[in-house]
């Protein structure tokens, strides 16, 4: 049997109870057949996965030897294991919708966010176990200082539910921090009502600079942001208030106008 370590780089602490892996599977709903579990280390909930007769497993995963023990554990993954960065991987190899699991390294789990928001068409459920404070940052409401970029993107696309807290000794080795479970399911929302591209730049360009209000944040040539917003800053602002304010700028500028 091969013999997996952790590996600081990679961010790996390897979940060892397997009531919480469990507890982790049984919050995925069977929303779509196919399911990617990102990162599956070990295999702890690879295992409980596998039990389920409603999904059909992929998975993603960067370590060569934990492919290699995944392999040797689960033949049956064999040939549905993609080595690969999450953050790289080319989609395209599965056909349809798939919903996403995993427990995120906490290193690039905004990373892995920000790659999913681009998939968002095609992924419409998530159930993941990431650092608490990510979990709170992306559950935030308006108003919050936790509130952030993560808050509004997944918000605009997704309906968020923090699900558990996990604490740091049921890991090896153990976080410094605490870990939560949270769960995102597409919401009905569709496509936005104003351009995506440019909502997204506004969100991120209003979060780059917290501190100031958004008439110095979004001040470029030929952009005037309304009365309305012009003396608030991003965190005071809610999902619906940012889609309005990128409609606003939309008709001050053509749509390929990058801010």
């Amino acid at each position: 049997m091969i013999v997996i370590l952790p590996k600081k780089k990679l961010g790996q602490h390897f979940l060892r109870d397997q009531n919480i892996a469990r507890k982790i599977v049984d919050k995925l709903g069977a929303t779509v057949p196919d399911v990617v579990e990102v990162g599956p280390g070990m295999g702890i909930l690879t295992r409980f996965l596998l039990q389920r007769s409603d999904i059909n497993l992929y998975a993603v995963e960067i370590d060569r030897s934990s492919v290699e023990y995944l392999v040797e554990l689960f033949p049956s993954l064999s040939d549905k294991l993609f080595q690969t960065d999450f953050i790289t991987w080319d989609a395209s190899s599965l056909p349809g919708k798939f919903s996403i699991i995993g427990n995120f390294p906490y290193n690039i789990s905004s990373q892995i966010f920000f790659k999913i928001l681009d998939m968002k068409e095609r992924i419409p459920e998530v159930v993941c176990m990431v650092q608490k404070e990510v979990a709170d940052r992306i559950n935030a409401s308006h108003g919050n200082k936790t509130y952030g970029i993560l808050s509004v993107l997944t918000g605009a696309f997704y309906n968020r539910e923090y699900l558990f807290t996990v604490p740091p000794d049921v890991f090896f080795p153990p976080p410094k921090v605490q870990s939560a479970v949270i769960r995102l399911k597409r919401n009905s929302s569709g496509q936005l009502p104003c351009d995506e591209r440019l909502f997204f730049k506004i969100v991120k360009q209003s979060f780059g600079q917290r501190r100031k209000m958004l008439r110095n944040s979004l001040k470029e040539p030929g952009i005037e942001v309304p009365v309305k917003f012009a003396e608030r800053r991003p965190e005071q602002l809610s999902v619906d208030d940012f889609i309005e304010l990128t409609g606003i700028i939309e008709h001050q500028k053509p749509l390929d106008y990058a801010i």
